[in-house]
This record gives C-alpha cells, structure tokens and sequence, in this order.
C-alpha cells in the first residue's frame, strides 16, 4: 500500500488524517521558511503559500527514490487579510494587534498544498480557500487566549479545534482546511496521481 508522507511538523494536520483513516509517516523539511518567504518578493497569499508547499515537498521527496511507494504532502498555510498574508504571529504583542484587527470581521484561511509521487514523477498542487468569520471577543478574552500560548502556534493566530474554536462564529468552505490540510482536496489530488483515497485506510 502507498504511503503518505507528511512533510510538515504540525501535530493539527497529522491529527487530520489519521482521523480520517490515513496514518502518515512524518518527515519534517528543512525549508527556511522565512528566508524562501523574503526571497518570492510581493507574491499574493495564495501563490506565497503554494510556493513554500511545494518547496516542503521537494526538500523531502529528494529523500526518496522511484522504487518507494510513496506520496509526500507539503502544506503551508496562512490568513489572507485584504491581500496580506499573515502566519504564525512572531510574538505576543503581534498576536494580540492580530486578534484586534480581526475582531467582527473576515479573513480567508489559505493553504497551499503540493503532493509529490516519486515512483511516477507525478508533482499536482492547489490552493484551498476558507472564508473565517472572528468573532469580538473582550480584551480579557484576547489576553487570556494569546497567554496560552496557543495562537503564536498557527496560522492567522487562531484555531477552530482548539481553544481558540469559541471566537470564530462561522466558517465558509472546507473546515479542515482551517486546521491546516484540506482532506477533500488532498482526496482529489491523490486521485489525480492514481490513487484512490479509501485504498489508504488501514485494515480495522
């Protein structure tokens, strides 16, 4: 049976698809992400993203041969905000003017997704888009969540499967997309290369 190679360390996006059947092998890049990210200029969001996924993916394919069954998944996500595209929060004080501009308003949670199969050569990759609706939350609100620590972790500096859930009033798209990996997607993308999605399922 293929084997999915993760190729990001984010615990949330491991998670996802062991839930949905699939249990990936983890092989973390050694992508610098910041020095790539100052190298691709003014790119949009959405082709930032989908540049640093497919740089993931080929720092770790490079790993593997034509004779290993394999796929590797490279992912990067970020939050859209009028064009702007804003990561993992550098400190405390960002996080918190994040969460105060995105107070009652939208962003659109990008990830861009690059799937790589050595045996064949094949390389597919698209950008998955969720429109995320924050909530107002109080300030006390605001500094209890950025002092757990959990919004300098991700993306946008927010979750919805974590404690962050409770400020984010609604979602338009793909929800897991949010936490970090589009399974539908990721399921159209393996079917492009030849693989169908519940051949990956473990044995009960």
């Amino acid at each position: 049976m293929t084997q999915i190679v993760l190729a990001s360390a984010s615990p949330a996006r491991r998670s996802l698809l062991i839930n949905a059947g699939v249990t990936p092998r983890v092989i973390v890049s050694n992508v610098d992400e910041e020095a790539l990210t100052a190298g691709l200029g003014t790119l949009p969001p959405d082709g930032l993203c989908m540049e640093l996924a497919r740089a993931k993916a080929r720092d770790v394919a490079s790993s593997f041969s034509a004779d290993d069954d394999v796929v590797i998944i490279g992912c990067d996500s970020m939050l859209d905000v009028d064009g702007a595209a804003h990561g993992k929060p550098a400190n405390v004080d960002e996080a918190k003017q994040r969460w105060r501009a995105m107070s009652g308003r939208s962003g659109i949670l990008r990830t861009g997704h690059w799937l790589i199969r050595p045996s064949t050569g094949q390389q597919v990759g698209e950008v998955a888009s969720t429109v995320v609706w924050h909530a107002s939350p109080t300030e006390q609100e605001i500094d209890a969540y950025i002092a757990t620590g959990e919004p300098l972790q991700v993306a946008g500096g927010f979750t919805i499967d974590g404690l962050g859930g409770a400020f984010v009033e609604r979602i338009d798209g793909d929800p897991s997309n949010v936490v970090g990996l589009s399974l539908p997607l990721v399921r159209l993308l393996l079917r492009d290369l030849g693989i169908v999605w519940t051949d990956l399922w473990e044995s009960p």
